[in-house]
């Protein structure tokens, strides 16, 4: 993997040659280039912020000398995919790590002040993929930091940076959980005793009392993490759907039932160029952040989503999916209701778009008051945009 970083503050990326990191790069299994913003700069005093249009406090890092760096990284032709840290992003998590680790080429830019002037990234998206990624919910002083820990967790999962690949597979957040405590020689220390299981050699015991410390440790520091599997929303069912706004967390779901509710309409169409599936799960963990995304679940399971935004007068409602197991029970029609209860008061109507050959979808929206007002391709699929005013 090669991996581009651009800061103002070159320096604070040396620990990217130390330990494990520098290891992998001296064995050839990674290409770390640090480059310093300042040297696309073209004035004495090597400028690279100016004052925010519109006023207020802080500055603003200037479009110029970022699109100048991001233009270099792209010289070869060997276009990477652009992290951009920053709080108002998706946020980092192990399995956007593990989707990483598998990019040949990763570029980070690393912001200072109060930002990088949004058209660098607007400018970025056309010709390269782009993702605004958050380390947490709270704002550092610039994007160093949060590169240094990304690259770190996305390096580590790279084959053959860890020596032993197994450990990686019962490290915190693999499965959803944190990690089971673990202990060392001497067996006594400071009158502490090493738990007797983990001395008696009964692997079974052993493997079972890791699971449980895994699960106890998590619903007491981490209970959010439990969500999936113990929340209000457990006894939700198709008949009485319970919805709720939609969260990072959900993403892995939303984009694995996608795959589950969209093999249907490739069938019907004859083509797997649907977007549903073949949007990565950084797109879903992107889009999270750009629509209103509602979900059901029930004893845990994510069972039902859709998401809609406004677009001028219209609200526009798309991604509508019932688990294939739950079809046929209602589900669909309550979230397509629900979404249009969400719709802001100065919206004059509901738009859609489906497949033009996804006759049991297009006979639902009919039901719900829907009418087709156009129609045209995409990717070579035919598709239908329907249309029904706000009553």
């Amino acid at each position: 993997m090669r991996i581009d970083v651009v800061s103002i503050f070159p320096a604070y990326l040396e620990p990217l040659g130390m330990s494990l990191i520098g290891k992998a790069s001296r064995q050839g299994l990674l290409d770390v280039r640090v480059h310093d913003l300042r040297d696309f700069t073209h004035d004495r005093h090597r400028t690279v912020d100016d004052t925010p249009y519109g006023g207020g406090a802080g500055m603003v890092m200037r479009p110029e000398p970022w699109g100048e760096a991001l233009d270099a990284l792209c010289d070869d032709g060997d276009v990477p995919h652009l992290i951009v840290p920053g709080p108002g992003g998706a946020l980092f998590t192990q399995a956007m790590a593990a989707e990483l680790a598998r990019k040949p080429r990763l570029a980070f830019a690393c912001g200072r002040y109060e930002g990088i002037d949004e058209r660098v990234i607007d400018e970025a998206r056309s010709h390269l993929p782009v993702s605004v990624v958050s380390l947490g919910d709270y704002v550092l002083n610039g994007g160093e930091v949060a590169a240094l820990a990304m690259i770190e967790a996305i390096v580590r999962l790279i084959p053959g940076v860890i020596g032993n690949a197994a450990s990686l597979e019962e490290e915190s957040h693999t499965g959803g959980l944190l990690e089971y405590p673990i202990y060392t020689k001497p067996r006594q220390w400071r009158g502490r005793e090493v738990p007797s299981v983990l001395l008696s050699g009964d692997h079974g015991a052993i493997e079972h009392w890791r699971r449980e410390q895994r699960h106890d440790r998590t619903e007491r520091t981490r209970p959010d993490l439990l969500r999936m599997t113990a929340d209000p929303e457990a006894a939700a069912s198709t008949d009485n759907p319970r919805f709720r706004a939609a969260v990072q967390r959900d993403a892995g779901e939303i984009w694995t039932m996608a795959r589950a509710c969209w093999v249907t309409e490739a069938r019907d169409h004859d083509s797997f160029e649907i977007p549903a599936l073949t949007e990565s799960l950084l797109d879903v963990q992107e889009w999270l952040t750009a629509w209103h995304t509602w979900v059901v679940r029930s004893h845990g399971r994510l069972i039902g989503s859709v998401r809609a935004r406004r677009t001028h007068d219209l609200w526009d409602i798309g991604r509508l999916m019932v688990a294939p197991d739950l079809q046929g029970r209602g589900l669909g029609k309550a979230l397509l209701a629900y979404a249009e209860q969400q719709a802001p008061v100065e919206v004059a109507g509901f738009s859609m778009f489906t497949g033009g050959h996804s006759v049991d979808n297009l006979r639902m929206y009919r039901r719900a008051g829907y009418e087709i007002c156009g129609r045209s391709t995409y990717a070579g699929i035919p598709t239908v945009e329907l249309y029904k005013p706000r009553s």
